[in-house]
């Protein structure tokens, strides 16, 4: 299953930036390509930043990445429980 939603994310992002560039660069007249462009360029980063947080959280539920110690986690002080 990984190994699927990955081919997705690499084809979401392609998605992203060629039909971003499209939207960008397009004809300012033709008004209905630049927004189904720019629909099309916001769902592939929709679905690229889904697919990528995927394989974020799998990756670090099976331990080949290690958890981020960025993000916050609960930690319960010793003064708080009863």
């Amino acid at each position: 299953m990984s190994k699927l939603i990955t081919i997705l994310n690499v084809i979401a992002w392609a998605g992203f930036w060629s039909f971003g560039y499209l939207a960008l660069t397009g004809n300012p007249e033709a008004g209905g390509r630049m927004t189904i462009a720019l629909l099309l360029a916001a769902a592939g980063a929709a679905v690229g930043l889904w697919a990528y947080f995927w394989l974020v959280r799998h990756s670090e539920a099976t331990g080949y990445a290690k958890p981020a110690a960025s993000r916050a986690r609960y930690e319960a002080d010793e003064g708080l429980e009863g």
